[in-house]
């Protein structure tokens, strides 16, 4: 069970006032908010062992070595990864994404197949583009059907002996529909595809399990999980990214270094080349340990209930459409009133003290898709309350009132 008053003083930021109301934060696919226990790692890392790691012999980069590996093994057990090093810590989501992609250019070829679905954030689309444009493989797109779902039967069309890469979002940031990726990872497989998931807007509602699921990339960020910005991970199977070359040259990544020539370090240093962000992993280490100390069952258990009242209590206004409507959802509500701009009633709301997102979320085809300009979205954390699903209801009819 969740005791949310309990965790509420876990999170300083819930006791400030926007415009001189309480803060009602509705924002968490965006980025979830940070509790004390992970605002006192970083403290304590730039209070009391800052220093640069794996290369010193002194006591405080030992310190600070041993406190990030540490972070890399409670993510691999988080996860479930059979390694240590097939955790990559890297910038972010996006990096991740951008290192797998980088490192296919050395191994399709003109004709390859490659797959991402309908319901991308832009960056698990812009990469791909850029590497089919680099490589002369073709991107084949998963149509999404109007509950905001994949239509499932035109993927199995689609993936063929040509397919080299799948890649899929295990919940889509813009209408939270949870994606079926252990199908999909069982289709790409039948053709030897590797397949990549990005996790970002699922893993702070499910704990994935990357050898239960048999996905070959797997990435995610820190700051959707209660954790710092600036840090993510890449989970690859040790196979592929042994196969994979370098991202980035420097520091860190290799072995041995002439002018000569240059041999690369082993997992994962191969791919962690210069000064990591530290401080930013070891937060992450510490953020993972919260998480889990909530649990993930009582998260899921509660953000559903949060989800079912605040979809009712929605729908009870005139002219409220949600988009996203599938059963397989995560704590996200994504919806227009009439033709009234989101923008519009999004400003409205800030006034009130409510943070929500609008416009298309980085995922500008959905909208294209449903004929829209964007939407309003309110997503929902194991921080909130159904007193603050209230306030929301009041805001949007408030400005709904003002703006027709």
């Amino acid at each position: 069970m969740i005791n949310v008053d309990k965790i509420r003083k876990d999170f300083p930021i819930l006791k400030r006032t926007v415009h001189g109301k309480p803060l009602v934060y509705f924002d968490n696919a965006a980025t979830s908010q940070t509790p004390q226990i992970v605002i006192d790692a970083i403290v304590n890392y730039y209070s009391n062992y800052n220093s640069n790691i794996h290369r010193g012999v002194h006591t405080l980069s030992q310190e600070a070595t041993d406190k990030y590996e540490e972070a890399r093994i409670k993510i691999q057990r988080h996860f479930n990864a059979k390694n240590p090093y097939e955790i990559i810590l890297t910038s972010g989501t996006t990096h991740s994404i951008n290192m797998v992609a980088s490192g296919f250019a050395s191994i399709l070829k003109k004709g390859d197949e490659i797959i991402v679905s309908a319901l991308e954030h832009h960056s698990n689309i812009v990469p791909w583009q850029m590497l089919c444009e680099k490589t002369g493989a073709v991107l084949k797109v998963i149509p999404m059907l109007k509950n905001g779902s994949l239509d499932m039967e035109a993927y199995y069309k689609l993936v063929n002996k040509k397919t080299k890469l799948v890649f899929c979002n295990h919940v889509s940031n813009a209408l939270g529909t949870v994606n079926p990726i252990e199908k999909i990872i069982e289709a790409a497989h039948k053709f030897d595809a590797a397949v990549l998931i990005d996790g970002a807007q699922a893993t702070p509602h499910i704990k994935p399990d990357v050898q239960a699921l048999n996905v070959d990339f797997y990435v995610a960020s820190a700051h959707k999980l209660c954790g710092p910005t600036g840090v993510g991970l890449l989970y690859g199977k040790e196979e592929w990214l042994q196969k994979l070359p370098p991202y980035q040259g420097g520091g860190e990544m290799i072995a041995t270094v002439s002018f000569e020539k240059t041999t690369y370090a082993g997992l994962p240093h191969k791919f962690e080349a210069g000064t990591p962000n530290i401080c930013g992993g070891i937060a992450f280490g510490a953020a993972i340990d919260y998480m889990n100390a909530v649990g993930f069952d009582n998260i899921a258990s509660y953000e559903d209930e949060l989800l079912k009242y605040g979809t009712q209590e929605l729908l009870k206004i005139e002219g409220l459409k949600i988009y996203g409507t599938t059963s397989e959802k995560t704590a996200v509500i994504s919806f227009n009133v009439g033709e009234i701009h989101p923008y519009d009633i999004g400003s409205i709301l800030d006034k009130l003290g409510i943070a929500v997102r609008t416009g298309h979320h980085c995922a500008q085809p959905i909208m294209d898709f449903y004929k829209i300009p964007g939407t309003v979205r309110a997503s929902f954390s194991f921080y909130n309350t159904k007193e603050e699903i209230d306030i929301l209801i009041n805001g949007v009819k408030r400005a709904v009132m003002m703006l027709s």
